[in-house]
């Protein structure tokens, strides 16, 4: 799956999303691109909502979902 997230600027924004994402699922691979604010989850079971209630509670904010 793939987030389009804003207030992703730097490394420390990659890893706050990336260990919400794996505080749920130790198993997902998570790409972050700063430049197209892509958040992609790979190899998961979590769902959706699931992430997007985490990377909102990491501080950063959901705009949609990417095709």
């Amino acid at each position: 799956m793939k987030l389009i997230v804003d207030n992703m600027s730097c490394q420390h924004c990659v890893k706050m999303i990336t260990k919400a994402i794996n505080d749920i699922d130790p198993n997902a691979k998570v790409t972050v691109d700063l430049t197209k604010r892509e958040v992609d989850i790979e190899n998961s079971f979590i769902s959706q909502e699931a992430a997007i209630t985490a990377v909102n509670e990491a501080g950063y904010k959901f705009v949609r979902t990417a095709y």
